[in-house]
């Protein structure tokens, strides 16, 4: 898989801890500068920045800027396709489930 192909997968993209915060904390709010965002880590404004920009790679951050900061705001629709993936493994695990409580019931 090649390098260009993972920075734009939103699986690469959600894998990472500080990058599933940075979605969670950008859902709370419409939008939102990296002043903002930066304390909420314990790294630096830099490296917080460099996952904002894989996380827009992936399309599911979009910025713009006001003055000389820079808002960040969630594109979560790229989201629904980790969903959709999902759902096949919910339903796997919830005909498990069923199958389990019929043998106990026995």
């Amino acid at each position: 898989m090649s390098t260009a192909y993972q920075e734009r997968d939103v699986y690469v993209a959600i894998a990472d801890p500080t990058r599933r915060k940075l979605i969670r904390l950008l859902a709370d709010s419409e939008e939102v500068p990296l002043y903002e965002l930066t304390p909420h880590f314990q790294i630096g404004r830099t490296a917080v920045s460099k996952h904002l920009a894989i996380l827009k790679k992936a399309d599911l951050v979009t910025n713009r800027k006001v003055g000389r900061e820079t808002r960040y705001r969630l594109n979560a629709a790229p989201l629904q396709e980790v969903k959709d993936w999902l759902a096949f493994y919910e339903k796997f695990w919830n005909e498990r489930a069923i199958l389990l409580k019929n043998i106990l019931e026995e």
